[in-house]
Protein backbone atom coordinates (compact mmCIF):
# COMPACT_ATOMS: atom_id res chain seq x y z
CA UNK A 1 0.00 0.00 0.00
CA UNK A 2 1.80 3.33 -1.25
CA UNK A 3 0.89 6.35 1.88
CA UNK A 4 2.41 9.14 2.21
CA UNK A 5 3.89 11.82 4.60
CA UNK A 6 0.97 14.07 6.00
CA UNK A 7 3.75 16.91 6.51
CA UNK A 8 6.28 16.95 4.03
CA UNK A 9 4.28 14.72 1.33
CA UNK A 10 7.11 11.85 1.65
CA UNK A 11 5.98 8.85 -0.03
CA UNK A 12 5.89 5.45 1.93
CA UNK A 13 5.20 1.65 0.82
CA UNK A 14 3.58 -0.62 3.42
CA UNK A 15 3.63 -4.05 3.54
CA UNK A 16 -0.52 -5.03 2.73
CA UNK A 17 0.14 -8.68 5.02
CA UNK A 18 1.33 -6.57 8.22
CA UNK A 19 -1.59 -4.44 7.60
CA UNK A 20 -4.12 -6.37 6.79
CA UNK A 21 -5.67 -7.25 10.36
CA UNK A 22 -5.81 -3.31 11.01
CA UNK A 23 -8.29 -0.62 10.32
CA UNK A 24 -5.61 2.32 10.67
CA UNK A 25 -1.72 2.17 10.90
CA UNK A 26 0.23 5.03 11.92
CA UNK A 27 3.87 6.06 10.80
CA UNK A 28 6.58 8.19 11.35
CA UNK A 29 8.06 9.78 8.35
CA UNK A 30 12.12 9.15 8.09
CA UNK A 31 12.47 12.30 6.36
CA UNK A 32 10.52 14.91 8.76
CA UNK A 33 9.65 13.21 12.22
CA UNK A 34 6.03 13.78 11.39
CA UNK A 35 3.79 10.90 12.50
CA UNK A 36 0.73 10.42 10.03
CA UNK A 37 -2.14 7.90 10.83
CA UNK A 38 -3.12 6.33 7.56
CA UNK A 39 -6.96 4.58 7.66
CA UNK A 40 -6.38 1.04 5.55
CA UNK A 41 -10.42 0.13 5.68
CA UNK A 42 -12.12 1.00 2.22
CA UNK A 43 -15.35 2.96 2.28
CA UNK A 44 -17.71 2.30 -0.37
CA UNK A 45 -19.15 6.22 -0.04
CA UNK A 46 -15.59 7.62 0.35
CA UNK A 47 -13.65 9.35 -2.34
CA UNK A 48 -11.00 7.18 -3.52
CA UNK A 49 -7.55 9.25 -4.01
CA UNK A 50 -5.96 8.82 -7.56
CA UNK A 51 -3.07 10.84 -6.35
CA UNK A 52 -1.00 12.48 -3.51
CA UNK A 53 -2.90 15.62 -3.17
CA UNK A 54 -0.03 18.75 -4.01
CA UNK A 55 0.77 21.17 -1.93
CA UNK A 56 -1.55 24.02 -3.52
CA UNK A 57 -4.25 21.80 -2.78
CA UNK A 58 -3.62 21.09 1.06
CA UNK A 59 -5.90 22.35 3.31
CA UNK A 60 -3.02 24.37 4.98
CA UNK A 61 -3.01 26.57 1.54
CA UNK A 62 -6.18 26.86 1.33
CA UNK A 63 -8.14 30.09 1.15
CA UNK A 64 -10.49 30.93 3.95
CA UNK A 65 -14.44 30.77 3.57
CA UNK A 66 -15.99 34.29 4.33
CA UNK A 67 -17.23 37.25 2.64
CA UNK A 68 -14.56 37.29 0.06
CA UNK A 69 -15.86 34.57 -0.97
CA UNK A 70 -19.53 35.26 -0.58
CA UNK A 71 -18.58 38.33 -2.55
CA UNK A 72 -17.52 36.06 -5.76
CA UNK A 73 -21.01 35.23 -6.46
CA UNK A 74 -22.32 38.16 -6.93
CA UNK A 75 -23.60 39.48 -10.15
CA UNK A 76 -23.57 35.66 -11.66
CA UNK A 77 -26.48 35.53 -14.00
CA UNK A 78 -27.02 33.20 -17.08
CA UNK A 79 -27.42 35.10 -20.34
CA UNK A 80 -31.17 35.38 -21.77
CA UNK A 81 -30.56 34.56 -24.68
CA UNK A 82 -28.66 31.00 -24.18
CA UNK A 83 -28.99 27.64 -23.08
CA UNK A 84 -26.15 26.27 -20.80
CA UNK A 85 -26.11 22.78 -20.87
CA UNK A 86 -23.67 19.90 -18.75
CA UNK A 87 -23.49 16.48 -20.28
CA UNK A 88 -21.56 13.54 -19.06
CA UNK A 89 -20.29 12.12 -22.22
CA UNK A 90 -18.11 9.40 -20.21
CA UNK A 91 -17.71 7.42 -17.08
CA UNK A 92 -20.58 5.76 -14.73
CA UNK A 93 -23.09 8.50 -14.94
CA UNK A 94 -22.54 8.66 -19.26
CA UNK A 95 -25.92 9.95 -20.67
CA UNK A 96 -26.96 12.91 -17.51
CA UNK A 97 -27.44 16.08 -19.19
CA UNK A 98 -28.34 19.00 -16.84
CA UNK A 99 -29.94 22.69 -18.36
CA UNK A 100 -28.83 25.47 -15.89
CA UNK A 101 -31.61 26.71 -14.92
CA UNK A 102 -29.58 29.32 -12.15
CA UNK A 103 -26.34 30.87 -13.15
CA UNK A 104 -24.09 28.77 -10.35
CA UNK A 105 -24.30 24.74 -9.86
CA UNK A 106 -22.26 22.47 -7.84
CA UNK A 107 -21.19 18.91 -9.16
CA UNK A 108 -20.57 16.39 -7.17
CA UNK A 109 -21.31 12.81 -5.36
CA UNK A 110 -24.32 13.54 -2.84
CA UNK A 111 -25.68 16.17 -1.46
CA UNK A 112 -24.48 18.70 -4.85
CA UNK A 113 -26.98 20.25 -7.75
CA UNK A 114 -25.84 17.78 -10.51
CA UNK A 115 -24.96 14.50 -8.74
CA UNK A 116 -22.67 12.34 -10.54
CA UNK A 117 -21.97 8.70 -9.64
CA UNK A 118 -17.94 8.03 -9.52
CA UNK A 119 -16.34 7.32 -6.37
CA UNK A 120 -13.72 9.21 -7.34
CA UNK A 121 -15.60 12.25 -7.44
CA UNK A 122 -15.92 14.65 -3.62
CA UNK A 123 -19.19 15.42 -2.53
CA UNK A 124 -18.59 18.78 -3.48
CA UNK A 125 -16.31 18.72 -6.69
CA UNK A 126 -16.33 21.43 -8.67
CA UNK A 127 -18.80 24.67 -9.40
CA UNK A 128 -19.85 26.34 -13.35
CA UNK A 129 -20.17 29.75 -12.58
CA UNK A 130 -21.92 31.91 -15.32
CA UNK A 131 -21.55 35.97 -15.78
CA UNK A 132 -23.66 36.60 -18.83
CA UNK A 133 -21.40 35.27 -21.26
CA UNK A 134 -18.20 33.76 -19.35
CA UNK A 135 -18.79 30.66 -18.08
CA UNK A 136 -16.00 29.22 -15.38
CA UNK A 137 -15.21 26.50 -13.54
CA UNK A 138 -14.40 26.24 -10.33
CA UNK A 139 -12.35 23.02 -8.32
CA UNK A 140 -13.34 23.37 -4.82
CA UNK A 141 -10.39 21.80 -3.11
CA UNK A 142 -11.58 18.25 -4.43
CA UNK A 143 -9.42 15.42 -3.54
CA UNK A 144 -8.55 14.23 -6.85
CA UNK A 145 -9.20 17.40 -8.93
CA UNK A 146 -10.62 19.01 -11.60
CA UNK A 147 -9.22 18.36 -15.19
CA UNK A 148 -8.96 19.87 -18.70
CA UNK A 149 -6.67 18.55 -21.48
CA UNK A 150 -5.14 16.04 -18.74
CA UNK A 151 -3.88 19.26 -16.79
CA UNK A 152 -4.90 19.96 -13.24
CA UNK A 153 -6.67 23.20 -12.97
CA UNK A 154 -8.56 25.39 -9.69
CA UNK A 155 -10.56 27.11 -12.17
CA UNK A 156 -11.05 27.85 -15.88
CA UNK A 157 -13.35 29.99 -18.45
CA UNK A 158 -15.01 27.56 -20.47
CA UNK A 159 -16.47 27.84 -24.04
CA UNK A 160 -19.23 26.39 -26.17
CA UNK A 161 -17.83 22.40 -26.78
CA UNK A 162 -15.24 22.52 -23.95
CA UNK A 163 -14.79 19.91 -21.92
CA UNK A 164 -13.30 18.40 -18.09
CA UNK A 165 -12.47 15.47 -16.05
CA UNK A 166 -13.91 15.21 -13.02
CA UNK A 167 -12.82 11.66 -11.37
CA UNK A 168 -13.64 9.16 -14.39
CA UNK A 169 -16.15 11.36 -15.49
CA UNK A 170 -16.27 13.41 -18.59
CA UNK A 171 -18.28 16.19 -18.46
CA UNK A 172 -19.22 18.27 -21.91
CA UNK A 173 -20.16 21.69 -21.97
CA UNK A 174 -22.82 23.69 -24.51
CA UNK A 175 -23.73 27.10 -25.21
CA UNK A 176 -26.78 27.25 -27.45
CA UNK A 177 -28.96 29.79 -28.54
CA UNK A 178 -32.69 29.79 -27.53
CA UNK A 179 -35.27 29.62 -29.99
CA UNK A 180 -38.58 31.29 -29.29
Amino acid sequence: MQVTCAQCGAKYSLSEQKIADHAKVQFRCAKCGHTTVVDVTVHPDRTQPTTPLPAFARAESAPEVGTTVVSQYEGLSLPADKIVTLSVISGPSKGLTHQMEKPRVVLGRTGADIEINDPEISRWHCAIEVKQDVVRLRDLDSTNGTYINDERVRGAELEHLSEFRIGSTNVLLTITTKHE
